[in-house]
């Protein structure tokens, strides 16, 4: 058996002391105005939350209580704003499934039956979830009604930075990787490097002072995506022509130098508008949860919590 089956094990013995001390007597544990929030609610959450994230078994079981317990919390505060738009939290049956497709999108779920008896399997409450994915959904639609209209996406900036990773420039290199002993200058080691490189070439060079593992084929490197270089590199190789050297280049241990032997554009296999609306879907997401957590903070002064 190993550490994971284990620690499995024990989580799920810890489970069911906690299954016993939360559901022998299901009291009131927190109240948020006139909402409550009851110990076999904690202990729902907890279960959801074990099966929504793998390492919320790791977590000491005290801290897994109060986890539990401030989700809650926020999901009741979201429920009472709701409440001032919306009478009706329940979801249609066709809409809710196709909610939890996408909420369950790595599990398979079809339908409700496939969705119930996950739920099942997992010893998830259906209700309790039913609930939970109902009020994350109205909370959505609530903020992108109230925020959507301040996200601020620079669609111009975006399909230019696409455009430019659609055409990814490479260079045909060479290196000559070098150091200097106790007794060199690294200008009189340069100067020897750069006779042999004018006098005869740059791989001879290579084979006679590079210290790197390409020497033996004259510091050959091959083709080499403009993306995979540092800045530093990028801006030395773009002040050099073609047929160019570097000046040296400090690296760990020692010094390198770079010739640029060519140089062209690859494109890449990208469907332009997708990447654009997979990016402005994500930057659109990312701000409405900047605001969402900015408006729950503010509704949350003006919440009444008790904890018993």
């Amino acid at each position: 058996m190993n550490l994971k089956q284990k620690l499995i094990i024990i989580f799920l013995l810890s489970i069911s002391f906690f299954n016993n001390a939360l559901a022998k007597e299901n009291k009131i544990l927190v109240k948020v105005n006139n909402e409550i929030i009851t110990s076999v609610d904690i202990l729902n959450e907890i279960k959801f939350l074990s099966y929504a994230n793998k390492e919320f078994i790791n977590i000491e079981k005290n801290q897994q209580i109060q986890i539990a317990k401030n989700s809650l919390i926020k999901d009741k505060i979201k429920y009472l704003e709701i409440l001032k738009f919306k009478t009706n939290l329940n979801l249609e049956d066709e809409n809710f499934e196709k909610i939890m497709k996408n909420y369950f999108r790595n599990q398979n779920i079809e339908n409700l039956k496939d969705l119930e008896t996950l739920i099942n399997d997992k010893n998830l409450d259906m209700e309790f979830v039913r609930e939970k994915i109902s009020i994350d959904s109205f909370w959505k639609a609530l903020i992108y009604e109230k925020f959507n209209k301040n996200v601020k996406i620079d669609e111009t900036e975006i399909k230019k930075n696409i455009l430019e990773k659609e055409k990814q420039k490479e260079y045909l290199l060479s290196e000559i990787v070098f150091t200097l002993n106790k007794e060199e200058k690294l200008d009189q080691k340069l100067e020897k490097i750069t006779k042999i490189i004018k006098k005869r070439n740059f791989t001879e060079a290579a084979l006679n002072f590079s210290v790197s593992d390409t020497s033996g084929n004259g510091g050959d490197l091959g083709w080499i995506k403009e993306n995979v270089l540092n800045k530093k590199i990028k801006n030395e190789l773009k002040n050099i022509n073609t047929g160019e050297f570097t000046s040296p280049i400090t690296i760990p241990g020692g010094f390198l130098i770079l010739y640029k032997k060519d140089s062209r554009e690859i494109k890449n296999s990208l469907n332009v508008n997708d990447e654009i609306k997979s990016i402005i879907n994500r930057k659109t997401n990312d701000q409405l949860n900047r605001f969402s957590n900015i408006y729950l903070k503010k509704l949350r002064k003006n919440i009444q919590i008790n904890e018993f």
